[in-house]
């Protein structure tokens, strides 16, 4: 893999810093301002009020407007609009952008022997990461995802890692990005990757970067590698990582990485976060550690949908939990989508549960507070960051201002409920990460966007191209000791044929 030339100059040209003011002060002026409520740990919404922004933080949260304003602040008519916190991805592959649409209608077998890093290592170069990586994030600002745990699987090479992590740098984005240690076949060792890591601890930069370093690693168990595990854990203490991170599914996907297997190591209660993504299948024994540890599992609602891990137990741990996207190749790269698909499921959940009784149900069992919750305050929470995903004085200024004057939103009351159930993110007309533009009238305004577009759109045809000559794989008949079968088939035609139709490539 070769990290080509092009990725360092475009690194010093994405500076993804305002268009506009170049001011270090921004005052939100005049909205309604969905605030946190450090006393109730809730929300406190604000009408008429105003946010004031200096450098990265929230100095300022008020009912009206504030008696003082820095000297050269950009003051910002919010009037009619909605001021929230970003929303936070605890769980993503960022570099897979390149594929999107190609796989609507996969499995999660299939993904792993087409679309994931057991494949992609013959393939790309480390130009491509950092096209599809950077690509990646500017959608997701675009979409109010201020913050992400990136699960980083494209460390398969010195190159690829560096130029993955460089994008993440520089899109502006405030990205977890969590290095990954696994052995690939043929392609590199977990043995080679430790001064890949230590290498990119030292990156120029990052200093000054809402960008921070963790680890992913999905050996944990239930038949680890103690030695790789302590090397890796030693090194995460070492570097001083912001977080870690490991798929977790169980079931009849497997019990690789549950909490009770962390937890048998000595390595679940620390002081680093530790992030369980899925976690589909939780036993109660892990839920009760998970509490008493205070680490966080990450729901991402519509790739458990998609690709059939399903999520049977985790509205029961909604108090632990965050919100995630995963592979948005497949499906939305937004936490909005995420947090609505996972309020009505949750609801449909828990009525089911006394419909069965053959009863009514009197309340609703799930709030549009708590999804936002889940949306901002619990990822900041997940991460140990609790400046993070929340509106008050001393909060990270990553910030969101809706049109409330969009055909979605016209008439809006309640700004809650605008946001989770009515909005789109096409309504999002600003977005602020670290105080400084990303979005601003509706449009991306990180400085490169034109030039990052024109890449990405080129590595995509190329490999596209290549992926439409890839044979399919031939999935096994068995995985994970369970046979692997064909779920029934829906049919959404009359007569002759189903109407399951084909992927138009």
């Amino acid at each position: 893999m070769r990290l080509v030339n092009a990725i360092a100059g475009l690194a010093v040209f994405l500076s993804a810093v305002s268009a506009g003011s170049s001011s270090n002060s921004v005052l939100l002026k005049g909205g309604t301002v969905v605030a946190f409520n450090q006393e109730t740990q809730g929300l406190r919404v604000i009408r008429g009020g105003s946010v004031l922004v200096e450098n990265d933080r929230i100095t300022g949260v008020f009912d009206g407007a504030p008696t003082h304003v820095p000297k050269g602040a950009e003051i910002v008519d919010a009037t009619g609009k909605i001021i929230t916190p970003g929303f936070i991805d605890t769980h993503r592959h960022g570099w897979q952008t390149v594929f999107k649409t190609m796989g609507s209608n996969t499995t999660l077998i299939e993904f792993f022997f087409r679309y994931s890093s057991l494949v992609a290592p013959f393939f790309w170069n480390a130009s491509d990461v950092y096209d599809s990586q950077l690509a990646g994030l500017y959608e997701a600002l675009n979409a109010g995802v201020t913050t992400s745990l990136d699960h980083a699987t494209h460390t398969w090479s010195k190159d690829a890692a560096d130029a993955g992590f460089q994008a993440c740098i520089d899109s502006g984005a405030r990205v977890f990005w969590a290095f990954s240690f696994a052995n690939i076949t043929d392609v590199i060792t977990v043995e080679q990757l430790y001064p890949v890591l230590r290498a990119l601890a030292k990156k120029p930069g990052l200093k000054n970067s809402p960008t921070t370093l963790g680890i992913a690693y999905d050996g944990w168990g239930p038949n680890p590698n103690i030695g790789e595990i302590d090397k890796i854990m030693a090194l995460a203490k070492e570097l001083n990582v912001s977080v870690i991170t490991t798929h977790s599914l169980a079931g009849p996907w497997g019990s690789d990485n549950t909490p009770e297997d962390i937890h048998a190591l000595n390595y679940l209660n620390i002081s680093t976060p530790i992030v369980f993504s899925h976690a589909s299948f939780l036993s109660p024994t892990g839920a009760s550690l998970l509490r008493s540890t205070n680490q966080y599992i990450s729901i991402t609602p519509e790739s458990e949908m998609h690709y059939g891990q399903t999520h049977p137990v985790s509205n029961r741990i909604q108090d632990q939990a965050s919100l995630g996207v995963d592979t948005h190749m497949t499906f939305s790269t937004d936490i909005l989508t995420q947090s609505r698909i996972w309020l009505q499921q949750t609801r449909y959940e828990r009525y089911l549960d006394v419909l069965e009784q053959t009863k009514l149900p009197k309340s609703n069992p799930m709030s549009a507070e708590q999804a936002f919750l889940l949306a901002t305050r619990s990822g900041g929470l997940a991460l140990r960051r609790p400046d993070l995903g929340a509106i008050f004085a001393g909060a990270k200024a990553d910030l969101l201002v809706w049109d409330g004057d969009s055909p979605a939103l016209l008439g809006w009351v309640d700004p809650v409920a605008a946001v989770i159930l009515h909005a789109s993110v096409g309504d999002i007309e600003a977005v602020l990460v670290d105080g400084k533009w990303m979005k601003k009238g509706g449009k991306l305004v990180a400085k490169g966007y034109p030039e990052a577009r024109k890449r990405f759109l080129s590595t995509a045809k190329r490999l596209q191209e290549v992926w439409r000559g890839l044979p399919l794989p031939e999935l096994p008949p068995v995985w994970n000791g369970h046979p692997v079968v064909d779920p029934e088939r829906v049919d959404v035609r009359r007569g002759e044929g189903d109407g399951y139709g084909r992927v138009y490539l």
